[in-house]
């Protein structure tokens, strides 16, 4: 088996020219392979492929660490929709041998007890230095874990979590009651002495450009297992002597990143990313189980129909939206980007497992009269967050005019026959509720939270609306005058 498991993974033997030209494979006792993932999202049809992975290697390999860097939870209804939330992840991730797991925002959305659940459940610590939990539900996280590397070889993995504009990870802020966070660069900081005794790897969920920022700041840092940011760094990146690593989304790759120590030093290293869909070995008996989880018939119920298939954030995210005026007799609807979590629904039958893996989130629908300029100042709002067009609408069009810092300089409001539309005007506006709380913009109603979630909305609305065709929708624009 060992000897076919080289052949069919053509791994190549990777030189670690970062330090020094050495081969990366495991001849020292202090050898070290980390294997490390982010940003899962719930996606479990290639764990049995990651457990094979792991059992081969630790065949070669003395040292072989399992890692994630957040963001295990939210994207897959098998898992996402049980009667305990999450469990059939973690169930694998014990299966597959993980040793630590960051705690990435979307980790959040199941609640705090529910993923204390999941705390309990693991055979694995999740760690995070920046999250105070002593006023929470919460169990209080460990800053980092040690792992012992033969004789004299510590590595600590120091978990950092993301921390947005409003002070507080991208979840619900419902879900993070009485939970602080600090700034995640300036906390992890503080953990700079550890490298006086061990090689120090931050596990992050920051994104890239944080991690970027982190390694200038903190160069006694070997490694960064980063996530969030859905990136996939094949070699990774070296920034002020630190290897930043991801390895993209969705369980579609695996990072493999080779150490070797020598006194608690690390003196070469390299990093590769595997395509797991290139592996044809998967652990049969976790395939098994992953076959058990996905046999929800429930989810296979037959709730609409695409015409064509609709995809994109302009057409999923109008859809989202009609269905929010339809349901609500609302005269516009908002969908936030980052709520549109699959990029397409297929040509044919939609089912409730699709509907689920669009809105995973169970989100409510919460209902707010908002004159013209509060209308912009939401479009503004969700438009700062990242630069970029974020909120999908329905009943009305708009363009975003670029300030030349880049920021939401102003918006032209559109009616459906395209008219600009009165300044004196009122709506009825419906959203979601991660919008209603989350984002800070100008409204002096603070809305009605109807008994419907977002997910419901979409299923009636479907229900009713024949064959949907959404091809070529788009509602929103941004423009850069001058340029």
């Amino acid at each position: 088996m060992k000897h076919y498991f080289l052949l069919v993974l053509s791994i190549p033997i990777v030189y670690c020219s970062r330090i020094q030209a050495q081969p990366c494979d495991c001849q020292w006792p202090t050898d070290v392979i980390i294997l490390h993932v982010n940003d899962m999202h719930s996606k479990i049809d290639q764990m049995g492929k990651l457990a094979y992975l792991v059992d081969s290697l630790e065949h070669t390999c003395r040292h072989v660490f399992v890692v994630s860097a957040g963001d295990n939870f939210t994207g897959n209804p098998v898992v996402d929709m049980v009667s305990d939330p999450g469990s059939p992840m973690v169930d694998l991730m014990n299966r597959c041998g993980f040793d630590l797991s960051g705690i990435g925002n979307h980790e959040f959305d199941m609640g705090q007890e529910g993923l204390n659940r999941r705390f309990r459940q693991a055979e694995f610590p999740f760690v995070s230095c920046n999250t105070d939990a002593s006023g929470a539900v919460l169990e209080q996280p460990e800053p980092y874990v040690l792992k012992r590397v033969g004789k004299g070889n510590r590595i600590a993995f120091l978990g950092i979590t993301q921390v947005g504009v409003n002070g507080l990870p991208d979840s619900h802020p419902s879900r993070l009651e009485g939970l602080k966070f600090t700034d995640p660069v300036t906390t992890a900081l503080g953990y700079a002495k550890l490298k006086d005794k061990d090689v120090l790897i931050a596990v992050t969920h920051l994104g890239k450009e944080t991690d970027i920022e982190l390694a200038r700041r903190m160069p006694q840092l070997d490694v960064i297992i980063g996530g969030h940011s859905h990136d996939r760094l094949d070699s990774g990146i070296i920034v002020n002597g630190v290897l930043i690593t991801q390895a993209g989304k969705d369980l579609k790759y695996i990072g493999k990143t080779f150490l070797r120590l020598e006194k608690g030093r690390v003196v070469y290293r390299s990093e590769e990313v595997i395509p797991l869909g290139s592996l044809t070995r998967s652990d049969p008996e976790v395939s098994e189980l992953i076959d058990r989880y996905n046999a929800n018939e429930e989810l296979n119920r037959l709730v609409g129909t695409a015409a064509v298939a609709v995809e994109g954030y302009d057409q999923l995210g109008s859809l989202m939206a009609d269905a929010l005026v339809h349901e609500t007799g609302s005269e516009v609807a908002f969908q936030n980007r980052g709520g549109i979590r699959t990029s397409l629904i297929a040509q044919g039958p939609i089912t409730l497992k699709d509907i689920f893996r669009l809105d995973p989130f169970g989100n409510k629908v919460v209902v707010m009269k908002l004159t013209e300029p509060e209308v912009r100042s939401l479009i503004c709002a969700g438009f700062n967050i990242e630069k970029s067009l974020d909120l999908e609408v329905s009943g009305l069009t708009y363009e975003v005019i670029r300030g030349a810092n880049g920021t939401c300089a102003g918006v032209v409001l559109k009616d459906e026959s395209g008219a600009p539309v009165d300044s004196s005007r009122s709506f009825k506006v419906a959203m979601n509720s991660y919008i209603a709380a989350a984002y800070r913009f100008g409204h002096s109603d603070p809305g009605t939270t109807l008994d419907l979630s977002t997910a419901d909305a979409l299923i009636r609305y479907l229900g009713g609306a024949g064959k949907i065709n959404y091809s070529g929708v788009r509602r929103i624009a941004v423009s850069n005058p001058g340029r």
